[in-house]
Order: structure tokens, then C-alpha cells, then sequence
């Protein structure tokens, strides 16, 4: 009797638990707590994977701004702030295109059309009229027809955010616990391939080497009877094009376009091509990725408001500790 009693007293306290006579209860309730604590933490690590992977995402985006203004520094040491604009060109004419009921292939090839018509104006009226003069006289153009642009988009498909139709199904994958968007991943594919091959196109190709050379010295590449007036506008075109797959990407994958998708996405482009380092392609892609976690994460971590303090609080410190960025170096504009 006096042993029942003392099993009973013992019950759940550190004695008990020292002979192994705690009842079941205690021990599942403990078992509980810890259940739940381990599935708080898990459940805080799948989604801190999920973001970094929503974030390498939306890089993919910032890649291929990043890269294009990289081309245009390092090639024809040149700001060219209508980046931006074609960039916006290819998203809203897709829209305007599909919203007519065009086939999503036929408006995709108008986009491009259409921004690599506007590169070439870009050319004629901005970079050639300004090519013996300071830098910053096409520099202020090119910003010029920025504004240009996007007002006219205002005037005739309207100055609200607009719904992108659905082009590629609505199918997601799942390793493990990550959930990867079909259309994002699509995106993040092509963008990191087409960079790939524009790197390796500018090393392994005649037309790369020739490009190679301006960059190193017009007047060199001119004496070795490079035709730097025929290539020039070419790279334009080539800009404007890699931006307008930027913004057909970019409205596939968030569904959604307006005539300042351009302006805000083409100011963490400039930054991420600082961030990587000017003048080269490989930082381009570094900087890219970066800024697309350091955006996803701030959003999950502070809220959207925090969103521009992280990425150009970032952009601050990195030129106060690196002003030649990650992947920078005093001669990085010579080495495309």
C-alpha cells in the first residue's frame, strides 16, 4: 500500500523521472512541446528556403537588366538609362498584342520588334549625334527618352497596372518542402542561359572579339579594321532586345505589367550591376541574384516598406567597404 502510494507521489516529478516511472501523460506532453518546437523550426527553415529560392527567381529578372546596362558601359562606356524603357516595351506590347487576341507567339515577336526598333532610335537620336561629346550629354538623352516612352504607353494603354494573361500553365514542382512556380523557374532557366551564351559568345565568337576590342580601345579596334560604326548600332539592337526578353519574362512569371515596370525594376538592375562589379558580366550575375534575395527576404523578414532601404542599403555599404564592387577591378571594363 505504502509503495503504491509513494509510485503515485513520484509521478511526474524529478524523482520519478529519475527511476523511469513517469506516466504516460507527462511524457507525451513533453514529447508535445517539443513536437512543436521542432516543427516551429522547421516550418521557419522551409520558408527561409522558399524565399531565398523565390529570390534567386526574381535575380533571374535583375540579370538580365544587370547585363544589359553591363554591355553598354563596358562596351560603349555609356549609361543608357532607355534600358529601362525597352525593358517596359516588352512587357506592354505583349499585352496590348494578346489583349487583341494575337497568338502569344506573334506578340512576343512584335515586342521584339518594337524595342529593337526603339534601340535603333535610341542610336540615331541620342548615342550618334552625342558619340565625340561629354558623356553625359547622351547619358541626359537617353533619360529623356525614358520619360518619352513611358508617357507615350500612358497615353494609349493607360497609366494603370494591368493583368498579363497566362501563357504558361499553372503548374508548380515540389522538391521536398520547396515549391518551385513553373513559370518563374522557366524564367530563371532562360534568363541564366541566355547570359551563358552571351558570355561565351563574346569570347569564343569573331563577332565577341571584335566587340572585345572596342571596349579596349575604339581607335585600336578601328586601325585593326574593325567596322565600329557598323557594329555600334548593332549592339543597341542587341540591348534592346535582351532587355524586352527581360520584361516578356518578367510578365509571364508575375503576371502582371505597366508602363513604370521599366523605371522600378531598371534602378536595381543599375544596382546590381554596381553591386557585381561594373564592366563585367559574371558580377552582373552575382549582383542580380543578390538583389533578388535581399529583396524577398526583407519583404519576409521587415515588411515591403523596408524593401528599397535593404537594396540600396546595400548598394551604400558596398561602395563604401568595395566602390569596385564583388567582382570589380580597375581594369573589369577591359575584360568582357
Amino acid at each position: 500500500m505504502h509503495r503504491a502510494w509513494q509510485r503515485r507521489a513520484l509521478r511526474g516529478t524529478e524523482a520519478g523521472d529519475r527511476w523511469g516511472m513517469r506516466p504516460v501523460a507527462v511524457r507525451s506532453l513533453k514529447h508535445c512541446k517539443q513536437d512543436i518546437w521542432y516543427d516551429g523550426s522547421n516550418r521557419k527553415a522551409r520558408m527561409i528556403v522558399q524565399q531565398v529560392i523565390n529570390g534567386l527567381m526574381l535575380g533571374g529578372i535583375y540579370v538580365l537588366i544587370a547585363v544589359a546596362f553591363t554591355l553598354a558601359v563596358g562596351v560603349l562606356k555609356f549609361l543608357n538609362f532607355s534600358i529601362p524603357g525597352t525593358f517596359m516595351i516588352g512587357g506592354m506590347m505583349s499585352w496590348a498584342m494578346l489583349k487583341v487576341g494575337w497568338h502569344w507567339s506573334v506578340s512576343f515577336g512584335a515586342a521584339f520588334l518594337c524595342a529593337g526598333f526603339v534601340g535603333l532610335l535610341v542610336y540615331w537620336l541620342t548615342y550618334r549625334p552625342a558619340k565625340n561629346s561629354d558623356p553625359e550629354v547622351p547619358l541626359v538623352s537617353s533619360l529623356g527618352f525614358l520619360v518619352l516612352l513611358e508617357n507615350i504607353a500612358i497615353i494609349y494603354l493607360g497609366s494603370d497596372q494591368q493583368s498579363f494573361p497566362q501563357v504558361i500553365g499553372d503548374f508548380n514542382m515540389r522538391i521536398g518542402p520547396v515549391v518551385l512556380g513553373g513559370a518563374q523557374l522557366i524564367s530563371l532557366i532562360i534568363s541564366l542561359g541566355v547570359v551563358f551564351g552571351l558570355s561565351i559568345f563574346l569570347k569564343k565568337s569573331n563577332a565577341g572579339r571584335r566587340i572585345r576590342a572596342i571596349a579596349e580601345s575604339r581607335d585600336t579596334a578601328a586601325l585593326l579594321g574593325v567596322n565600329v560604326g557598323a557594329l555600334v548600332p548593332q549592339l543597341f539592337v542587341f540591348n534592346a532586345l535582351f532587355t524586352a526578353l527581360g520584361g516578356i519574362l518578367f510578365a509571364i512569371s508575375y503576371l502582371q505589367v505597366s508602363p513604370f515596370m521599366g523605371e522600378n525594376l531598371g534602378f536595381k538592375g543599375v544596382s546590381a550591376m554596381i553591386v557585381g562589379g561594373m564592366g563585367s558580366i559574371w558580377g552582373a550575375i552575382i549582383g542580380g541574384l543578390l538583389i533578388g534575395l535581399v529583396e524577398v527576404l526583407s519583404i519576409q523578414s521587415l515588411g515591403s516598406d523596408f524593401v528599397n532601404i535593404c537594396v540600396y542599403g546595400l548598394l551604400l555599404l558596398l561602395l563604401i567597404v568595395r566602390p569596385e564592387g564583388l567582382l570589380g577591378k580597375p581594369a573589369a571594363r577591359d575584360k568582357l
